[in-house]
């Protein structure tokens, strides 16, 4: 940790990046970087390969910040919530540190700080600030708060425990603004989602004797329904809680006709490994893939379902 610091301290221009197609972690865990870099008086930039965030993201700290042109001149880059060096949607000529809380994570830069049993790489930035000294402000607190919020399902996960909680009630304390934080994450939801809910649910399919339910999601549905892709989640996430469910598969089709998946598992099918299969990553409960060519979503789901199979 020390040696993130001396690079911070020596740099004289950042970017923090924030993966293709982010998720709340991604955003927020860049967002309480990006305020500490600001704090230092330091040169920084936000970057998302991504033009379409999903605009229930907007209310993080500094959101208005990010570009999605690379910054020229640049000494170094912070990766925040990135498995896997593709998905930072870049190719990078300077150095760069790694902060992550993913298992697939492959430690690809020069510097990595991976913590894998943390709920959310926000928890690792949590951890980072603290250990360091540095002190906690309120928009800070905020990003923070959004990613631990996020990740853990709205604190339902198994791996949350009382030191989340207390973890929780210090970033209140710190001025985290948790109404506006779970009003957006948990309840918010735009039009063109609701309207692609519907018509996921209407089409989702139950395999493995009811332990599976599975969305096939084309690019003329997203199309449709004007939807983002961050907003297939929603539907993913809430079938987990119908009777039997042990593992729900996602898989959207791209306008390129590329693939992205994602895989939510209650442990006992470990989602990583399906998701390994397709060259993604993640954790056992939560793991996705990007097939990055063109591939029939018909068969794609076979495959996954054979894999799933073999686990159940």
């Amino acid at each position: 940790m020390n040696e993130i610091i001396n690079k911070i301290d020596s740099a004289k221009h950042i970017v923090v990046i924030s993966h293709v197609n982010p998720d709340a972690d991604s955003i927020s865990s860049a967002s309480a970087m990006y305020t500490y870099l600001l704090q230092k008086h330091k040169k920084v930039s936000w970057y998302c390969k991504t033009k379409d965030i999903s605009k229930k993201l907007s209310f993080i700290p500094w959101f208005d910040k990010i570009r999605d042109s690379f910054p020229g001149s640049v000494d170094l880059a912070i990766s925040l919530d990135c498995a896997h060096i593709k998905r930072l949607g870049v190719e990078l000529d300077c150095e760069l540190i790694n902060i992550d809380h993913h298992e697939s994570n492959i430690d690809f830069a020069m510097i990595n700080l991976v913590q894998t049993n943390a709920i959310s790489t926000t928890e690792v930035l949590y951890n980072f600030f603290k250990e360091n000294g540095i002190k906690i402000n309120p928009k800070m607190a905020t990003a923070l708060y959004v990613g631990l919020l996020d990740d853990s399902n709205g604190f339902m996960d198994d791996n949350v425990n009382g030191t989340t909680f207390a973890l929780i009630g210090e970033l209140i304390e710190c001025g985290a603004e948790f109404k506006i934080c779970n009003k957006n994450i948990m309840k918010s939801m735009s039009l063109a989602a609701l309207r692609l809910k519907g018509v996921m649910f209407k089409n989702m399919t139950l395999e493995c004797d009811a332990r599976v339910t599975f969305f096939c999601v084309t690019d003329e549905e997203m199309m449709a329904t004007g939807a983002l892709g961050v907003d297939c989640e929603l539907a993913l996430e809430e079938s987990m809680s119908l009777a039997h469910v042990e593992v729900a598969v996602l898989v959207r089709q791209n306008s390129d006709l590329t693939i992205k998946g994602s895989i939510r598992s209650d442990t006992k099918v470990d989602a990583s490994k399906i998701a390994s299969a397709f060259g993604g990553g993640g954790h056992t409960s939560r793991s996705g893939f990007d097939t990055g060519s063109e591939t029939d979503i018909q068969d794609i789901k076979e495959k996954i379902l054979n894999l799933i199979k073999k686990e159940i």
